[in-house]
């Protein structure tokens, strides 16, 4: 996948889908999918002209070349805003449901070829709704499609619509697909709402939103080694500061790693984020163990797939009370995995 942070620099042309895209949930993949079909059309349309031009005597010469000067290839592009503009406006550092490398990963899983973070400044900002269609859209994207949810707002002061973005398109020559609102289970899936289901701890829903388990992928680093003088070794997990976390608790978890390691299959664990109040901890930390499963993961990359909510966070009178606790932990994480009594 081509990145950048310059609309001058992106691959053209391109057909946009285009917004924040936190989470890339449910509703986040439909509106993905208008320019996927049209980027693949210009493909099939690519290799057909290939075959056209196909003489025998010179096989690898007549193959259309990606990027060359007769290319005809549209990009399917996400362009999206960095930072995100609540930051922007606030201030404030705004927590991700996907920092960037997570959102690169699942957009590389969904096919998109092209990844545009629009610099979200006090420019950008100030563009009318006309300007920014002609000047980043037309000029820089180079764009033949777009692709926007029935909600989307752009422009100074959010003052333009996603009907306003088609009827300014048009005059441009370029079709607008509005998605509408997309809806699962009764509910208008959101990032907000995504949001609030993991503040409140409850993954199954956050989880039938995004269409798949929220996940954590983060380096292996030395903690405090408590855990392992109570009998219970945690990877302490450390995380891009961006990264948007759930409720403070335990939870049952699946583990992975993209990284060679003796971790060589998923396993199941459960994990802790909190502060760690029994032994007086002052810092925020994100702590696994893997049930049945010792080794050496330092310094590994591992993503971390949250599948339930077992309790909050608590202060325990003494180690010994909290190893209990840490026990029953296992044993329901072990019944909700169904891989033990």
């Amino acid at each position: 996948m081509w990145i950048t942070s310059s609309p001058t620099t992106a691959l053209t042309p391109t057909t946009v889908a285009l917004g924040n895209f936190d989470g890339i949930h449910r509703g986040h993949e439909q509106v993905i999918q208008p320019i996927l079909q049209e980027s693949r059309a210009s493909t099939a349309l690519e290799e057909q002209k290939g075959l056209d031009n196909l003489d025998e005597s010179n096989f690898k010469e007549t193959l259309p070349i990606r990027n060359g000067a007769a290319n005809d290839h549209v990009y399917a592009t996400m362009a999206t805003f960095y930072p995100h503009p609540r930051e922007f406006f606030s201030g404030e550092a705004w927590k991700l449901l996907t920092p960037r490398a997570e959102k690169v990963k699942r957009l590389s899983v969904l096919g998109v070829e092209q990844l545009v973070l629009l610099p979200f400044d006090r420019e950008l900002a100030s563009l009318t709704p006309e300007q920014f269609v002609e000047k980043i859209l037309i000029q820089q994207l180079k764009a033949t499609h777009v692709s926007v949810g029935a909600d989307f707002r752009f422009g100074n002061q959010r003052l333009g619509t996603s009907n306003d973005l088609r009827a300014i398109a048009s005059s441009f020559g370029v079709d607008v697909t509005i998605v509408p609102l997309f809806t699962y289970e009764g509910e208008r899936i959101s990032s907000s709402l995504i949001r609030e289901s993991l503040e409140t701890g409850d993954i199954d829903k956050a989880n039938r939103l995004l269409g798949r388990s929220y996940s954590l992928t983060g380096v292996v680093i030395k903690g405090q080694q408590m855990g392992r003088t109570i009998g219970f070794p945690t990877a302490n997990l450390q995380l891009p500061p961006d990264k948007f976390l759930p409720r403070h608790g335990v939870y049952c978890v699946r583990v992975s790693t993209s990284s060679l390691s003796s971790l060589a299959s998923e396993q199941f664990g459960v994990m802790n984020i909190g502060m760690r109040p029994t032994v007086n901890g002052t810092s925020l930390t994100v702590e696994i163990h893997l049930l049945d499963w010792t080794g050496d993961l330092y310094g590994q990359t591992l993503i971390v797939s949250i599948e339930k909510f077992l309790r909050s966070e608590a202060k325990f009178p003494s180690l010994d009370a909290l190893k209990s606790q840490i026990q029953a932990d296992c044993a329901a994480a072990r019944v909700y995995f169904g891989n033990g009594q």
